[in-house]
């Protein structure tokens, strides 16, 4: 029996649900569900307002969003507009079927498309799938830089 085909698109607002739903799972995984603050409402705002916040990009099979991308433009002083690549996600069941490597050339047209050269992104030091994943794209891993994040009180 053959397996119903994945369908690669835009996600559209009535997939912000679903997203998030994936969203926490990756929480999950990497050990971080508390950390999780959004929620369907805010992803529907930061994402389908007027001026969006990120571009997300979708794998469907039967209907059922299965993996997602989420991207928003960042600059480097040095090399220009990125594309960071805030997360990539596909539910463990649809694994090994190529659909990451789809989500991320899906995201390379995309940033060529708007005049992009370079996509961005970060992986746990743990996540050696992940990090073997991303070498396929000859991608280069920094080993100098540290990441922070400062939270506005």
């Amino acid at each position: 029996m053959k397996k119903s085909p994945i369908n690669y698109r835009a996600a559209q607002p009535a997939d912000v649900s679903s997203i998030h739903s994936l969203i926490k799972e990756l929480a999950s995984f990497e050990n971080a569900i508390e950390q999780v603050e959004t929620d369907p409402a805010q992803l529907l705002m930061d994402g389908f307002s007027q001026n969006p916040a990120y571009q997300a990009f979708v794998a469907e099979h039967n209907g059922q969003v299965v993996g997602f991308a989420l991207t928003f433009i960042r600059y480097s002083t040095w090399r220009g507009k990125m594309v960071y690549i805030e997360d990539i996600y596909v539910k463990p069941e649809f694994r090994s079927q190529s659909i990451g490597k789809e989500m991320v050339q899906l995201t390379m047209k995309y940033a060529k498309s708007i005049g992009v050269n370079f996509l961005s992104l970060q992986v746990l030091e743990w996540n050696e799938g992940a990090i073997n994943f991303y070498k396929k794209f000859d991608c280069e891993f920094d080993k100098e830089w540290i990441n922070a994040i400062i939270k506005i009180k």
